[in-house]
């Protein structure tokens, strides 16, 4: 892998609930639960689960939009969660996002203009001469016309309006772009433009993502790393083709069991998690995935497993390869 872009270390993001009169904390809401990785530049680095496992959080709280309750965010060499917000917006020009819905990302009274043109003026780049040049180009770098530029959000398809969210994204030259399950909410036919064009984008503009998804199929289309959130919490990380060839969480191996497979005459024996995911706000004492998991011993009632090195690093956290009975 390339030199690190961005590292994270034990980030936390926890939600308070607030009950009674006085608002007291009666818990809190483990959206994130101490999760660390890198990402390198270059690197389309993927977040799957499955919803509420806390991927978007995740997202978020690495660009700080949400503040994390604990850990590191270093990000170009720069610890960025210890900054202040006014210290925190010169750095937020290399650090962008592409929400999941592209219709309320978009600010329905603005036009497309308008809309590429506000990140340059709030960093105060360029004269009008330079920014009307900047929103020229950024539209044929996604390829709509330049005739849309007077058009509103309401007037697009949702393939269009994705690409007006990344062309806003790449207003600033952004390094890192948090891509939070772009293509969801696109029609599968459309969804295969929006990946091709964010693939061309990076080798064009030498651009790092974070893909978050829920599909494993367009995951291992695009992303070079995966790592697979449960609760709040990484259970799984690797390269994608040591990650699809031999999945070792038992969490990992059912969400690839249910990936559609193109040949209707290859068979797979799919493995049907039994019951609920629990609460975030009540997670599982030991292996959070201890409730569904086919393969739980004693120890995983009780003790929570570390991520380990199962070679090349491949790593997993799951007691059925750790040294414990």
């Amino acid at each position: 892998m390339s030199d690190t872009l961005l590292q994270v270390e034990g980030l936390k993001k926890y939600f308070p609930i607030r009950n009674g009169v006085f608002g007291r904390i009666q818990g809190h809401v483990k959206a994130v639960d101490d999760i660390t990785f890198s990402v390198g530049r270059g690197e389309t680095f993927g977040l799957v689960g499955e919803s509420g496992c806390g991927k978007s959080t995740t997202g978020r709280t690495l660009l700080r939009l949400q503040e994390p309750t604990e850990g590191r965010v270093v990000f170009d060499g720069q610890d960025i969660t210890k900054l202040s917000q006014q210290e925190m917006r010169k750095w937020r020009r290399d650090m962008q996002i592409v929400f999941q819905d592209p219709f309320a990302s978009l600010n329905p009274r603005h036009n497309v203009k308008r809309i590429l043109e506000e990140p340059l003026l709030v960093h105060g780049m360029g004269n009008a001469r330079e920014r009307n040049a900047r929103i020229r180009q950024l539209m044929d770098v996604v390829g709509l016309t330049q005739s849309y530029l007077h058009r509103y959000p309401h007037q697009f398809s949702g393939g269009q309006r994705q690409r007006i969210g990344i062309a806003r994204a790449l207003a600033l030259n952004p390094k890192l772009i948090v891509a939070d399950e772009p293509v969801s909410a696109l029609d599968v036919s459309i969804q295969s433009q929006v990946i091709n064009l964010m693939q061309d984008l990076q080798k064009e503009f030498q651009l790092t993502y974070i893909f978050i998804a829920h599909d494993l199929s367009v995951v291992k289309h695009i992303c070079d790393r995966v790592a697979v959130m449960y609760l709040g919490r990484i259970v799984e990380l690797g390269n994608k083709e040591q990650l699809y060839r031999d999945p070792k969480h038992p969490y990992t191996q059912a969400l690839l069991s249910a990936v559609p497979i193109p040949d209707p005459d290859v068979k797979r024996d799919r493995i049907i998690l039994q019951g609920d995911v629990p609460s975030p706000s009540n997670a599982p004492i030991g292996c959070a995935f201890h409730t569904r998991c086919p393969k739980a011993m004693d120890v995983c009632r009780s003790s929570r497993p570390q991520l380990m090195d199962m070679g090349a690093g491949h790593l997993t956290a799951c007691h059925l390869y750790s040294a414990q009975p």
